[in-house]
């Protein structure tokens, strides 16, 4: 592969760009505008990949992209629903024509609908079934024929430590988050040979909006039955998600890194 120098950005033969030695790709994040997929997203642009994410709510996305550009982080924002697969093929399309071709995805989004199985209804079941464990399939069906055709691709499931160890009031969930790793270990399987891994990240619970608008008391017995006695920080996901990413780890594949202070050790 050959380039020409620039300053320190080096253009090269393929489309990319390297950038202080590292290749420029453009990375899809979904769910980036939450707590989690925001540090994601951060920490993604600020390796210099050109990085989007997919939104509904555009006004709520149009202050999260002013607040990005403030730290000086562009990122490029899509309508799409990640539960919808036609919606999910527009979405990659408008990011390919903007951004180009997606060699990394990271597949964040999710939703909680909780509450007991005796009473949970069909529609509570079905909504974070489509949009925590079929927007996997919906999102990546869009972008892995490129990345096999590309020979290479970074494909992280965002899951859950409950979809490790479940959860009361949580059966949908768990369901769906443990489903996110049987489509990592598969996937993994039958695209090792074109260069893309595939790989789960299960955060236990991190200090995001949503953990810290619980009461005080209940946040208290949560981290006391964390080992590390807190809560995770997003930055800290975002971390791993960027090392599974990263063009030297190209030889781990079909992973869960389980990131959750102990509270969980399993093999």
């Amino acid at each position: 592969m050959q380039a020409r120098d620039n300053g320190n950005i080096r253009v090269l033969d393929l489309g990319k760009q390297e950038i202080d030695g590292m290749t420029q790709r453009t990375a899809l994040v979904t769910g980036g505008t939450g707590g989690i997929g925001s540090a994601i997203v951060r920490h993604l642009a600020k390796q210099g990949h050109k990085v989007a994410t997919n939104y509904r709510d555009e006004a709520k996305t149009a202050a999260w992209r002013e607040a990005m550009a403030q730290e000086g982080i562009e990122v490029c924002t899509v309508r799409g629903d990640v539960s919808d697969p036609e919606s999910c093929a527009a979405m990659v399309r408008a990011i390919e024509e903007k951004c180009g071709p997606v060699d990394i995805l990271v597949n964040n989004a999710g939703i909680t609908r909780d509450t007991t199985f005796h009473k949970m209804n069909y529609q509570q079941w079905t909504d974070v079934i489509n949009t925590n464990l079929n927007s996997c399939f919906n999102v990546t069906r869009a972008v892995i024929e490129g990345m096999r055709a590309r020979k290479w691709g970074r494909i992280v499931q965002i899951s859950s430590i409950n979809g490790q160890k479940g959860q009361y009031g949580q059966a949908n969930y768990a369901a769906a988050k443990a489903g996110m790793h049987g489509f990592t270990i598969s996937l993994a399987q039958e695209n090792a040979k074109f260069g893309i891994t595939v790989n789960t990240v299960s955060p236990g619970y991190v200090a995001t909006d949503m953990v810290m608008a619980v009461p005080a008391e209940v946040r208290a017995k949560i981290e006391a039955q964390i080992p590390l006695g807190r809560l995770g920080r997003p930055e800290e996901i975002a971390h791993a998600v960027a090392f599974l990413t990263g063009e030297e780890t190209g030889w781990m594949t079909g992973a869960n890194l389980a990131i959750n202070g102990g509270q969980y050790m399993g093999w």
